[in-house]
């Protein structure tokens, strides 16, 4: 069977809370109560890296399958968005080869966290945690990233699929 590579790209950004919250990041919980706000739990490298699946396999983005409107979604943990992702890619017979993802915050410091986040993305995605790329940087005091009014995500996927000619 021919197989074709598919690339696909994921953004999210969310501000800070004014209401202390848990801070998610790749379903981990990175600090007790300086969260992001959100109708979910507002993982925002869950979002970028659901929206780089759905995106490479063609498919509407994370708010088509997860409304923000809709009163079920509210405080949906995040992990669980990334899973209806990788079903819908795994439907379509994808396969992920790596992603790559970079999280941009001025605080809190997340390098010591990836390794955690990756061992908990892992085997969601079905590659091993050494094709599961996470860098942290900041924004350089620039805009509102830089103010530290919110965190952004940025993925990248690689899914190999079967070849429809």
């Amino acid at each position: 069977m021919n197989m074709i590579s598919l690339t696909g790209l994921g953004y999210d950004i969310h501000r800070f809370s004014s209401t202390p919250r848990p801070l998610m990041l790749g379903g981990v919980q990175v600090h007790p109560t300086r969260g992001l706000e959100g109708h979910s739990d507002a993982d925002v490298l869950c979002h970028a890296l659901a929206d780089a699946i759905l995106g490479a396999m063609g498919e509407p983005d994370i708010g088509h399958w997860f409304p923000p409107n809709d009163p079920a979604c509210a405080g949906i943990d995040s992990l669980r968005i990334v899973e209806k992702a990788v079903e819908l890619m795994h439907s379509q017979g994808g396969k992920l080869n790596n992603v790559d993802c970079a999280l941009i915050a001025e605080e809190p410091r997340l390098l010591p966290r990836i390794p955690q986040m990756k061992d908990v993305l892992s085997p969601i995605l079905g590659i091993p945690a050494r094709r599961v790329g996470i860098k942290a940087t900041t924004n350089e005091h620039l805009g509102a990233l830089g103010r530290a009014e919110g965190i952004a995500a940025l993925a990248t996927v690689s899914i190999s699929v079967p070849s429809a000619d």
